[in-house]
C-alpha cells in the first residue's frame, strides 16, 4: 500500500512547501492538493491557495512522489485548457503527475465566482464529456470533439506529457454515474471512507467494469480519512464527532484498520492534515509517528 499526504490549502505557501518537502524525505509516496478557491463554511476569510499553481510549484520543488489534484472540480475550468495545464505540470514534475478530476459540489464557491453549478446530473455529464476530450488531447495529435456541452475543433495539444496516458483518477462515490465515469474512463479512483465503505463502492465499481468489459484490476483505489494517532481515546472521539472518517488510536488499532483497507483492495491511504495540529512542528510529529509506528511495519 502507498501512503500519500494532503496538505489543506489554507496553508501558507511556506508551510506547504516545508510539509510537502518532509514528506518526501520521509518516504511518504505521493502528495494530493484540494482544488478549491475558498472555505466551504459561513466564513468564507480564510486563506485558500489555488490548486494547480501550487502542484506546478511543488512539482518543481518536490521531488521523487507522485502529486496530484484530490480533486480538480470539472466545473472550474475548460476541459480542453485544463488539459494543456496538466500535460505542463506532468513535463515540469518529470513524468509523476496524477490528474484527479471530478463533478464539482462545493456550491458556494460557484456563486461566488459567477460559474454555473447546474444540477447534480448536469454536472455528472459534463464530467464524463470532459474525460472524453481529455483523453482525447493527451492520446492524438489534434482532436474535434463535438459533443451536448464542450466543443473543439482541429485541437492540438503540444507538448505531450511525459507519461502516456497521464494516470486519470476520478473521485467521488456516486453509484450510478461517477463510478460508472470512474468504470469507462479512470485508471484510479478515490473516495471518502472506510473499509466497509471501500467493500461496497468498489464492488459496485467492478460491476460497472464487468458491464462495460473492461478488467477492473486496471483501476487503482484510494482512500482518504482522518488520521488520529492517539493513545488517548478521548481524541479519537471528539475526531468523528466532526462526521468525516476517522482511523484513530493507538498505532496498533491504525494498523489492524489499514490492513482491513489492504484487504478490501485498497492500493493507497491518503492522510489531510486538517487535523494534524496547528504548527508545522506539531504536523510532522503525528505524520513522523505514522512513518515509523504504522506504515514502517507494512513495509
Amino acid at each position: 500500500m502507498r501512503f500519500a499526504f494532503w496538505p489543506g490549502p489554507n496553508n501558507s505557501w511556506e508551510d506547504t512547501l516545508t510539509l510537502c518537502r518532509h514528506a518526501e524525505q520521509t518516504g511518504w509516496d505521493g502528495i494530493w492538493y484540494a482544488d478549491h478557491f475558498m472555505p466551504n463554511s459561513a466564513d468564507t476569510s480564510g486563506p485558500t491557495s489555488e490548486c494547480w499553481t501550487t502542484l506546478a510549484a511543488l512539482a518543481a520543488l518536490v521531488p521523487r512522489v507522485r502529486l496530484g489534484p484530490l480533486v480538480t472540480g470539472n466545473t472550474y475550468r475548460n476541459p480542453a485548457v485544463l488539459a494543456k495545464m496538466a500535460a505542463n505540470v506532468d513535463i515540469i514534475s518529470g513524468g509523476r503527475l496524477v490528474f484527479g478530476l471530478g463533478a464539482g459540489w462545493q456550491e458556494n464557491e460557484h456563486a461566488a465566482y459567477d460559474i454555473p453549478f447546474y444540477t447534480v446530473g448536469g454536472r455528472l455529464d459534463r464530467l464524463e464529456e470532459a474525460c472524453q476530450v481529455i483523453t482525447s488531447l493527451f492520446a492524438n495529435e489534434n482532436t474535434t470533439f463535438e459533443g451536448k456541452y464542450y466543443s473543439i475543433t482541429d485541437a492540438p495539444l503540444a507538448p505531450k506529457p511525459v507519461q502516456q496516458p497521464i494516470p486519470l483518477l476520478i473521485g467521488g462515490g456516486g453509484e450510478q454515474k461517477t463510478l460508472r465515469i470512474a468504470a469507462k474512463y479512470a485508471n484510479e479512483w478515490n473516495v471518502w471512507g472506510l473499509p466497509e465503505l471501500l467493500r461496497q463502492k468498489m464492488a459496485i465499481l467492478d460491476r460497472h467494469c464487468g458491464e462495460l468489459g473492461r478488467d477492473p484490476k486496471s483501476i487503482q483505489r484510494s482512500a482518504i480519512a482522518l488520521l488520529a494517532l492517539t493513545d488517548d481515546p478521548a481524541v479519537v472521539e471528539r475526531t468523528r464527532a466532526g462526521g468525516r472518517p476517522v482511523v484513530g488510536g493507538t498505532p496498533d488499532q491504525v494498523l489492524a484498520t489499514l490492513g482491513e483497507y489492504i484487504d478490501a483492495g485498497v492500493d493507497e491511504f491518503i492522510v489531510p492534515d486538517f487535523n494534524l495540529g496547528r504548527t508545522v512542528e506539531a504536523k510532522r510529529a503525528v505524520m513522523d509517528r505514522f512513518v515509523s509506528d504504522v506504515v514502517a511495519k507494512l513495509r
